[in-house]
């Protein structure tokens, strides 16, 4: 009797399991057809909602359809109950960057106190927010924080960023023109580390600077202030 319940109980599990696939595929083939101009879909995946489908595409872009594909919409899926912004918890998921993963290598370092705690940032030096974070991150203290340099807004920005790179002592040169508005002295060396910066940059789709990653995996972009920094620098750390 038991081995006859466990074989019908496989059987459904089969067939709920077939019947998922086809309506995936059916809301894959009715929005390809319907909106061509659609990226291809990375992934559908079931919400909280009944007969609500996230749809993600483009890596970390969420939209949300029924199960023939008839609607979709763009937005943020809230869960009123427990007050949590469903769709910016997934997007923070998706666009999380293992910290280790990083190339240190091509990174300068700036290390205050102990340096115990660990910071990544991706900054252009002709960027104003950037230069208002650097001087509110002035008073963390206890932190290493590993200097990527991202320059994005201009080719003026690739020039300073290789002068700062080229620089004898690459955290004062930052800091000098950071800071305290000190124009970097152009040198020659290797800046294929700039470069590198730019296309790991690209493929984690930093579009912005300044942009902070965390030991655990957050990514915090723009320039928020040194009591912020600090409960992220807490938070991931426990």
């Amino acid at each position: 009797m038991m081995k006859r319940m466990k074989t019908v109980l496989l059987a459904c599990t089969l067939l709920a399991a077939m019947g998922a696939g086809a309506q995936e595929a059916a809301l894959r083939k009715n929005l390809a057809e319907r909106l061509p101009q659609l990226q291809k879909i990375d992934e559908v995946s079931k919400t909280p909602i009944a007969g609500l489908y996230e749809i993600r595409v483009n890596g970390t872009e969420i939209f949300y359809a029924d199960a023939e594909g008839n609607y979709l919409l763009q937005g943020n899926l809230i869960d009123t109950r427990q007050r949590r912004n469903l769709t910016e918890e997934r997007v923070d998921k998706l666009s999380a960057i293992s910290f280790d993963a990083l190339p240190f290598k091509d990174a300068f370092t700036i290390v205050r106190g102990n340096g115990k705690r660990k910071l990544a940032v991706f900054e252009d030096p002709n960027c104003g927010y950037c230069k208002r974070f650097e001087r509110d991150l002035q008073k963390v203290d206890n932190v290493t924080v590993y200097m990527f340099l991202y320059p994005i807004l201009s080719a003026d920005s690739t020039d300073k960023s290789k002068a700062i790179w080229c620089a004898k002592d690459k955290g004062k040169a930052w800091q000098d023109w950071m800071v305290r508005d000190k124009a970097v002295t152009a040198a020659s060396c290797d800046t294929t580390a700039i470069e590198r910066n730019v296309e790991v940059g690209r493929k984690h789709k930093i579009n912005g600077t300044p942009t902070l990653i965390f030991t655990d995996g957050t990514r915090v972009p723009g320039a928020i202030t040194a009591a912020q920094v600090e409960k992220y620098l807490t938070d991931a750390k426990n």
